[in-house]
């Protein structure tokens, strides 16, 4: 799909330090971004654009670089804006090494498998049904990519050094974001002199269930940091109380719950803290469905790595049965899945994806959103343009499968469920080390939450906020210059040719 007359994409000339971003630059999705250091360069995150089809068509335009350039792919963690697109890359060319933590490695081989195989569906369920613009409809990568891509993982253990490219030693850091995650510092010794790269990933939330607290910064000279939620905080209402003030009338009604969930992470939290509720008498025990394959090897996943550091070791009674309460059913096939169309409420049906994107919750909101005694709960981020932001923001009527269903159900946003750091958090990460970066390039946020945390930064802490524009590459020579030499925001930057 990607336009007529491209052309093969070129670097450009060698610099001692820069660092260009081809993803994640004024939206929250599609995170890449490609470190030069003299002759070496590295790809951290590979993530896939989602959301609105403008985001989603950039999926199929060839890398801003060769395929081959980079020496390595570094992975903060497994979300497909992260990693979702390497299968294409190695698909189109790349050989290198791909470099994450453990659980990640096992994490990113559930989840690139499943991307791909709903790829497939989704392009078949096009082509059966005939609502796709392309003849025929094809998936960006299938199975057998994703195969080639997994055969690249190399694990690396969290703080350990590792040599990934001439002169550029990395660390992972535990960022308490999901199982795995990691935060990249990235020591570049160049020609020029040494400089310290950190890239924050998606950072996690401090004293929150399931996941434990974000390592501290280290020193560093740039700080790529993201700011999803640059411009708000996360409210002070206890989400269990939000929950059970939200779910009981529906219940009561006999109606069902819909909880579009982020298959890693989200929704094993969602289902961790009604089990407490369930426990404590707040919410009868009634049936709970989580219907994602994805979702179902996730939990095992987690169950296997209960005792890693990266997830909270206060979770009472955290042993492989008790994780969730006995009335949770897993839907693994589709037939399981369309069982659910034959079950009257009170029930609660945890699908993914998280922003109504696609995926097996787009069936069920078709059936369920018509209904007023039903409840869709939203328990995440809602990107621009995705289906989950136009309910959040009360539209009555949504597009699905070619067809405009209206929404009679009751629709409630959950605040507090997030597993990003909020404003203050960010701002506490980074004011909790005393030596300041040089400059803090914010990515990963929309334009106001970015132009929100760059004031912050500002204001708080007299720290500059850089915001990089898509396929922008911003040079960081300065960095070996003396104080009184440094140029004044913006930094030197430049178009990717």
């Amino acid at each position: 799909m990607a336009a007529k007359g491209d052309r093969q994409p070129r670097l450009a000339a060698p610099v001692t330090l820069s660092v260009a971003f081809h993803g994640a630059a004024g939206t929250v999705t599609g995170s890449r971004y490609l470190v030069s250091s003299g002759h070496s360069n590295l790809l951290i995150d590979c993530g896939l654009f989602q959301g609105p089809r403008e985001l989603r068509e950039l999926n199929w335009l060839p890398a801003p670089f060769p395929p081959t350039a980079p020496a390595a792919v570094l992975l903060t963690h497994a979300h497909i804006d992260h990693s979702g697109w390497l299968p294409r890359l190695v698909k189109d060319g790349f050989r290198g090494p791909v470099y994450c933590t453990p659980a990640t490695a096992e994490m990113v081989r559930i989840l690139l498998l499943d991307a791909a195989r709903l790829q497939e569906e989704d392009a078949e369920y096009a082509n059966r049904k005939g609502f796709s613009r392309h003849r025929p409809a094809l998936p960006l990568y299938t199975e057998k990519d994703a195969h080639r891509a997994l055969d690249l993982l190399e694990p690396i253990e969290y703080r350990h050094r590792k040599v990934v490219a001439p002169g550029i030693t990395a660390r992972f850091l535990n960022a308490g974001h999901i199982l795995g995650s990691a935060f990249i510092e990235l020591a570049c010794d160049t020609p020029k002199g040494a400089a310290t790269l950190v890239f924050s990933g998606d950072l996690g939330r401090s004293g929150v269930p399931l996941h434990s607290d974000p390592d501290p910064l280290p020193a560093c000279d740039i700080l790529v940091l993201e700011s999803t939620y640059g411009d708000r905080t996360h409210g002070e209402e206890p989400i269990d109380r939000q929950i059970e003030r939200e779910f009981r009338p529906t219940i009561d009604q006999g109606g069902v719950i819909l909880i579009p969930a982020f298959a890693v992470a989200r929704a094993q939290l969602v289902t961790l803290i009604l089990r407490d509720l369930i426990h404590a008498g707040r919410l009868p025990d009634i049936p709970i469905h989580i219907d994602s394959p994805m979702a179902s090897d996730v939990t095992a996943l987690y169950n296997r790595y209960m005792r890693s550091e990266s997830l909270d070791q206060h979770i009472p009674h955290t042993t492989p049965r008790t994780l969730f309460p006995r009335n949770v059913r897993f839907h693994r096939t589709v037939q399981e899945s369309m069982q659910l169309n034959d079950l009257s409420g009170p029930r609660i049906i945890v699908s993914s994806s998280g922003m109504l994107a696609g995926g097996r919750v787009l069936h069920h909101l078709k059936r369920l959103a018509p209904h007023p005694e039903n409840l869709i709960a939203l328990v995440g981020f809602q990107a621009e343009g995705t289906r989950g932001r136009d309910l959040a923001d009360g539209k009555r009527i949504v597009r699905v499968h070619g067809q405009d269903v209206k929404v009679a159900a009751r629709v409630a946003t959950l605040h507090g469920l997030s597993a990003h750091a909020d404003r203050d958090e960010l701002m506490d990460w980074v004011a909790a080390q005393p030596s300041r970066p040089r400059a803090v390039y914010l990515t990963h946020g929309e334009p106001a939450p970015r132009e929100a945390m760059r004031a912050e930064l500002d204001r708080r802490l007299n720290v500059t906020g850089v915001l990089p524009a898509m396929n922008e590459e911003h040079v960081l020579e300065w960095l070996f210059r003396a104080p009184g030499e440094r140029p004044a925001a913006p930094f030197p930057s430049a178009k990717v040719p």
